[in-house]
């Protein structure tokens, strides 16, 4: 089947050329009221982002991801491998927000909230602009022969992009190994952790490589997110889009005459100024519909309005709207998928807050030593070994911690000591024997309620099996 001669932009992404070769995208400083909005919003999330893993609640780092130790704060909550069932949880909510969000909004959360668009516009390009200057600029500088301006341009703009990277790099890092630890890294030699700071030198030149060449090919190439959309989206997903009913008109766009009457000619309102092509991020037109490419970052929007503003035509002829709202004209409608979405998130985010509620800030476990049987003691007395774990969650360490039996009458022995000492968020472990009169037992697996207490205070139960002889069945 053949392409239809408006669809050939679909055949190859908007930053290769015809010759496959990279295409290097020169945008237009955005202006405009949603450019200040998402300046804002971007400025605020920088400021989390930075502050994050630095900022502690009841002595918990905010957000902590530390794979390598298997501990994770979230908003301040500590998640131990123990608790690796609510994080499960929390993944999934995160999947299907952005599900729902996508399915309502489009690609909405690239264009405001994702990282990579918020460093890379609200930053690094920033940056760029301060010294190589707006687009026309940059596009004569790339053309110019390497002589001290372009020189002394380049290399300021590279050490700035390279110190930029590094803070990111060490911000990173801080999520993975903890705030504290970063900063004592700073503040000590950077000798006496080699690997560390290869590590830091590895991050950085990725960050760096990303911001300063491989840019917007992220969103493009690496990202599945753009191809998810494609699957999420449908014709009442509000995007950023272009009113094609009204710019195109009957005889379609054409360039802007004084004191013409487009609509009696039949021309559409859109001018063919190609301001939203120049100002995208991206490289490509938003005229031709939605493009796996589009971030929705709003520029286009901003720049048009500019453009029907200066023309003395009606603003919003990009916006953010449906397909549904600019062919028909009909309004947004929570649609049955959507009500689905909600739904589950609802009922997940329900079941995340009860297991919170639920979980235990101390967490104990008594297993039998594997290939022990029981003992007989002298008395009639029934012995069984076992290993015990305590998990302290908390930030200060459970002094004076025993074990004591609640469903039977017995007497618990630790191998080392009477009690013990859980260090904050860390656990203790070690054996301990069992036992209970056999006159006590009526089967020969019973089941045993033990009480875990510091002090005289009950800071958490667990349960185990005994066993004993069949014949006190």
């Amino acid at each position: 089947m053949e392409t239809p001669e408006n669809e050939y932009f679909r055949d190859s992404i908007g930053t290769i050329d015809e010759q496959g070769k990279r295409s290097w995208v020169y945008p237009k400083k955005p202006s405009g009221k949603f450019y200040k909005y998402r300046t804002t919003v971007s400025y605020f999330l920088l400021a989390f982002l930075l502050a994050a893993p630095f900022v502690k609640i009841n002595g918990n780092q905010f957000l902590l991801f530390n794979v390598l130790e298997r501990k994770f704060n979230i908003f301040g909550f500590p998640f131990w491998p123990q608790d690796f069932h609510l994080l499960v949880i929390s993944m999934i909510i995160g999947v299907v927000f952005v599900i729902l969000f996508t399915v309502v909004f489009g690609r909405i959360f690239c264009g405001w909230i994702c990282p990579q668009t918020i460093f890379l516009e609200m930053v690094f390009r920033k940056i760029e602009y301060w010294i190589d200057g707006d687009r026309g600029k940059q596009i004569r500088l790339e053309k110019q022969a390497w002589n001290a301006e372009k020189i002394r341009k380049r290399v300021t703009k590279w050490i700035i992009f390279f110190i930029i990277s590094f803070i990111i790099a060490n911000v990173f890092l801080a999520y993975l190994i903890g705030g504290d630890t970063v900063i004592e890294y700073i503040t000590g030699n950077p000798l006496d952790n080699t690997s560390t700071l290869i590590s830091l030198l590895i991050f950085t030149s990725v960050f760096y490589f990303i911001f300063a060449w491989f840019r917007e090919q992220v969103c493009i190439i690496a990202c599945p997110y753009g191809r998810l959309q494609g699957v999420l989206l449908d014709n009442k997903t509000i995007n950023v889009a272009y009113d094609y009913k009204r710019g195109e008109g009957e005889k379609g766009r054409a360039k802007f005459k004084k004191n013409e009457d487009r609509k009696e000619v039949g021309k559409g309102d859109c001018i063919d100024c190609k301001q939203c092509v120049v100002v995208c991020p991206t490289g490509i037109d938003i005229r031709n519909g939605t493009q796996l490419e589009c971030v929705n970052c709003t520029a286009c929007i901003d720049e048009c309005n500019h453009i029907m503003e200066k023309v003395g035509y009606p603003k919003g002829l990009i916006r953010y709207a449906s397909e549904e709202n600019i062919e028909k004209k009909t309004p947004f409608k929570f649609t049955p998928r959507i009500k689905g979405y909600s739904s589950v998130l609802l009922i997940l985010i329900g079941f995340l807050i009860g297991m919170l509620f639920l979980r235990n800030d101390v967490e104990a476990s008594i297993l039998r030593l594997p290939g022990q049987l029981y003992q007989h003691k002298e008395g009639n007395v029934i012995s069984n070994v076992y290993t015990y774990k305590v998990v302290n969650k908390t930030t200060k360490n459970i002094e004076n911690v025993q074990y004591k039996l609640l469903s039977h009458q017995g007497k618990i022995e630790l191998v080392t000591h009477t009690n013990f000492e859980v260090p904050k968020q860390g656990l203790a472990e070690g054996t301990l024997f069992i036992e209970i009169n056999a006159s006590a037992l009526k089967k020969d697996k019973e089941q045993l309620k033990i009480g875990v207490f510091s002090g005289d205070k009950l800071i958490e139960t667990t349960t185990t099996n005994f066993l004993g002889p069949r014949s006190y069945k």
